[in-house]
This record gives structure tokens, C-alpha cells and sequence, in this order.
């Protein structure tokens, strides 16, 4: 049965408009972006077809034009709907970055850097340039590896924060194939880099990683080194 002929209360729109959108599901969210199904399928069907197919939203929205649009059901117009509402997200959350908004709370920095990151099939070190009241100067992929491996150069962390001006930096990186589990390269990264940045002022604030099945932060698991 097409959505338009569901019980109003049911209706995704409906709900959303009525109850918020935290009150859908992933399948129901979705299924709005797509507006309709097929003639087999109604669009929350569809929703939740795209979803198992890629294992979640994470792994649907990582994969490349041609495998989504290998699914039945989803044409260009479809897939520009989901990258828009992807760019979407990024761009509301980088807006509050820039205001300061949120980013006493290491999750907003997370979520932010979750979403530049998680679509990367190779490894890359990024970083996060914030002045003296949390605003974010800049974002930056600094280094590209590969799978497994990304070469981190500190000087060049360095130089870019002082050309930014930063005077506070959250570093991060993804395991493209792995859990956003720290490695002990990853402290030992994390502590050099703190000495480097205590020569200049800057403050590390935090380390984030992102891995096939969600994101941690050195800070919150109180795993950030302590210098002297």
C-alpha cells in the first residue's frame, strides 16, 4: 500500500511535523528523502531495503554513486536527494563550529568530524583549527594513506595551526576497515604532538577517531596524555 493512502498518524511527514524528528526511524527519515517508492515497494520499503543492503546509514552513505544506484528503485534524482540532505547535515554542523555553538561539549566536534570522515576508503589525518573561544577557523585533511596507514608529520600540523592563528586544535583520523579503537602508535602520536603544540601556545584539545562502527575521543575516555 502506497504511503498517501496510510492512516495520517502513520505517515512519516505527518509524524515528523507532529511529533519531531527524533520521534522517526532511520527507515522513516530516509524515506522521506526519497519521496517515493517503487511499484513494488512503498518508500519506507525502500528505505529499509537501501539500509539493510549497506548495513546502515553510515555504510549507504560511504558507497560510491554507481552501487547505490545499482539499487532497484533508486535513480540520479533519488541519489542527489540523499547526497543534499548529506551535505546538509555537514554544512549545519561546520556552521556551528564556526559559532562557537556546542563545542564545549567534545561531542559536537565528534559528530562534525564523523561526518567529514566516515566516507573516506583510506586512511586520513585531519584537523580541526579553533580559536580562543572554540569557533573553528578552519578544517583541514592534512595527510592521505593508505587502508592502513597515514604518515603524520607534526611540523606540519604546527605550521598550519600558526597560519590559522589557532590557538586550541582537535586532531583526528579514521580506521577505514577497523573499530575506532586507539592504538598505542595513536597515544604515542597523541603525546608527541602535545609537546609540540605546548612549544607554541597551542592547546591540544582532542584526538578523534573514526572507525567502521562509530567514533571515540581520547578526551571523554580519558585517554588524552599528560605532559610536563
Amino acid at each position: 500500500m502506497s504511503i498517501r493512502n496510510w492512516p495520517e498518524s502513520e505517515r512519516p511527514r505527518e509524524r515528523l511535523l507532529g511529533q519531531g524528528a527524533a520521534a522517526l526511524s532511520d527507515a522513516e527519515l530516509l524515506a522521506i528523502f526519497l519521496r517515493t517508492g517503487t511499484a513494488q515497494q512503498s518508500a519506507i520499503e525502500l528505505a529499509r531495503g537501501l539500509i539493510d543492503q549497506f548495513e546502515g546509514l553510515a555504510g549507504l552513505f560511504s558507497a560510491t554513486p554507481s552501487e547505490v544506484m545499482a539499487c532497484h528503485g533508486i535513480g540520479p534524482a533519488k541519489y542527489t536527494h540523499l547526497l543534499a540532505a548529506l551535505e546538509l547535515g555537514r554544512r549545519h554542523s561546520e556552521s556551528e563550529l564556526r559559532q562557537g555553538v556546542g563545542l564545549n561539549d567534545p561531542r559536537a566536534a565528534i559528530r562534525y568530524i564523523s561526518q567529514q570522515l566516515k566516507a573516506e576508503r583510506r586512511e586520513v589525518f585531519a584537523v580541526l583549527f579553533l580559536d580562543s573561544q572554540l569557533r573553528l577557523l578552519a578544517f583541514e585533511k592534512i595527510f592521505f594513506g593508505s587502508m592502513t596507514s597515514c604518515s603524520v608529520h607534526i611540523r606540519e600540523v604546527i605550521s598550519r595551526a600558526l597560519a590559522h592563528r589557532a590557538v586550541q586544535i582537535i586532531i583526528a583520523h579514521n580506521h577505514p576497515d577497523a573499530p575506532a579503537q586507539p592504538s598505542e602508535a595513536d597515544i604515542a602520536l597523541t603525546q608527541q604532538l602535545m609537546r609540540a603544540c605546548q612549544l607554541f601556545d597551542i592547546q591540544l584539545v582532542d584526538h578523534v577517531i573514526v572507525g567502521t562502527s562509530g567514533s571515540q575521543s581520547l578526551a571523554l575516555q580519558g585517554l588524552m596524555p599528560v605532559t610536563h
